[in-house]
């Protein structure tokens, strides 16, 4: 058997609902850092019930395109970055925004068009921006922003820096033609850059495997002589250890590099919906058993297996993330909106 069929059996586990339900592997791992992630994971879930609620209770005027599920993946790559590295996203981008740390208010603004936004109100839930974090952008292109992150990390080649690119994209995106000749000029320049394929089996509705032979993607990282890595997407303490070790090889001049990590979302493709009746082939039984291999609850009952945390301070937890977000969601309702002058000049570069 060559190694493509030993991935191909490795994804076909990976992608089967009712594998991988069992607490993850901590030991070795720090523990303040497990419990920075659990914060951060509970964090940006409870941001999107939020944004899912007020979408559907037609507060929020834009679609909003939620990861809840995926949070693994960003919360522990960013726990490698540094502020220097340049991070693009896609139209599913509030964990990666967040998993960066800037302040969940300025995304709350942003998503309900005022002022005091990320993008000043004119980007709404898909064009995010803070370039202070490291988070150059997303936009709602399939894709769009991949070439960029090989070019940005092009960028810190060149100016001889240690720093590196991330693009972050979905199993959809892996089927956009930009997608391929980015990662081939990114191997054929030696571009110090991470490609994160967040594969939760969907693309928008259809299931992958009624779009490709199997359900990895891995094989584009393989076919471009690109070193990859495929591992459990829920499983926090993975995601971090693999990326750590990969990031740190790009950084010391190895060249690009590229994760597939399986995961699943909780939602639909946008807003608050399941998509249990559109989605081909997702069904509530998928999603139950996807739900017991939450990175969240799989983290959780690690730490209480561990001792590293009790239910009083999980409890602390959700009541201090619970705060955060009833205090920044209040702040953000009360500021202003744009004046509709400044659609021209906040929408152009060099300009307010």
């Amino acid at each position: 058997m060559n190694s493509i069929d030993k991935l191909n059996d490795f994804m076909a586990l990976l992608a089967e609902p009712k594998n991988y339900q069992n607490n993850i592997d901590i030991n070795g791992q720090s523990p303040d850092q497990l419990l920075d992630f659990l914060f951060s994971m509970i964090l940006i879930r409870r941001v999107e019930e939020k944004l899912a609620k007020e979408k559907e209770n037609g507060v929020i005027g834009g679609p909003v395109h939620l990861a809840a599920g995926q949070e693994a993946i960003p919360v522990a790559i960013s726990a490698n970055l540094t502020k220097n590295d340049r991070v693009f996203g896609a139209h599913r981008s509030h964990s990666h925004l967040l998993a960066l740390k800037p302040t969940v208010y300025e995304l709350f603004a942003e998503v309900l068009g005022k002022n005091t936004g990320l993008s000043k109100g004119m980007g709404g839930s898909m064009h995010l921006t803070n370039t202070d974090s490291g988070f150059i952008g997303s936009v709602p292109i399939v894709s769009g922003t991949v070439p960029l992150a090989v070019g940005a990390s092009f960028d810190a080649k060149y100016r001889g820096s240690s720093d590196i690119g991330v693009a972050y994209l979905g199993d959809g995106a892996m089927e956009e033609g930009i997608v391929h000749e980015s990662l081939n000029l990114a191997k054929v320049l030696k571009t110090p850059t991470l490609f994160v394929v967040e594969n939760n089996l969907f693309s928008s509705h259809m299931h992958i495997s009624l779009r490709q032979p199997n359900s990895g993607t891995s094989r584009f990282a393989f076919a471009n002589d690109i070193e990859f890595s495929v591992v459990d997407g829920n499983d926090c303490a993975e995601v971090f250890n693999t990326s750590k070790y990969l990031i740190d090889k790009i950084r010391k001049g190895d060249g690009p590099k590229f994760i597939e990590a399986v995961t699943y979302r909780h939602y639909g493709h946008v807003d608050w919906r399941k998509d249990v009746d559109v989605g081909v082939n997702r069904s509530e039984k998928d999603l139950d058993n996807w739900m017991k291999r939450d990175p969240i609850l799989r983290l959780t009952n690690s730490l209480l297996e561990k001792s590293l945390i009790n239910h009083d301070g999980i409890l602390e937890v959700e009541d201090n993330v619970s705060s955060l977000i009833q205090d920044s969601w209040s702040k953000a309702l009360d500021d202003s909106y744009p004046d509709l002058n400044k659609l021209k000049t906040r929408v152009y570069y060099n300009h307010d």
